[in-house]
């Protein structure tokens, strides 16, 4: 979906990365690396989501750290468009609406960082239905052809590992 509209592979990787948890910021040779580009197809991109103002830039010590502009008008539809195209905005839904009392849904990990590796790890706090958790994450990894990771704890258990899940890269979805 994103490859129609936007041409650049590497456009598509940025406002991934940014878009998806616009908490990251980014410098440039951290881009190429983990992107396995040069460091110039990097700079022409974010030179271009800059001026267009989809980005901010912020210079700390000799590097410049990017990140997703999020007062900029067209920033809730980017972001949207980048989670229906990984289908976690369905994934979310879908847990909400079927398994019970959802206290709160954290992505976490290389999906909290903008990184789409395949793999979506998230928690799920509340009371409940695990097995239609576990149905529901399988089917829904047929549709996004995306493997799900489930944890699922109560609120109390929550509470009590709550640092060990926080101090993780972690996005807050509900």
């Amino acid at each position: 979906m994103l490859t129609e509209l936007f041409t650049s592979k590497t456009r598509i990787k940025l406002l991934t990365k940014l878009f998806l948890n616009p908490g990251v910021s980014c410098y440039l040779r951290e881009l190429a690396d983990e992107f396995r580009v040069s460091p110039n197809a990097i700079k022409t991109e974010l030179d271009s989501l800059s001026s267009a103002g989809y980005l901010t830039s912020k210079q700390n010590g000799r590097s410049i750290y990017f990140r997703a502009n999020k007062k900029h008008p067209f920033f809730p539809e980017i972001s949207s468009i980048i989670r229906k195209t990984l289908g976690i905005d369905r994934l979310v839904t879908q847990v909400m609406n079927d398994l019970g009392e959802v206290h709160s849904v954290y992505i976490l990990d290389d999906y909290a960082q903008g990184r789409d590796t395949g793999l979506i790890d998230v928690l799920v706090v509340g009371e409940i239905d695990k097995e239609k958790l576990m149905n529901l994450a399988a089917i829904t990894e047929g549709k996004i052809n995306r493997k799900i990771r489930l944890m699922s704890l109560s609120p109390d258990e929550f509470d009590k590992a709550k640092e060990i899940f926080l101090n993780r890269p972690h996005w807050k979805v509900v």
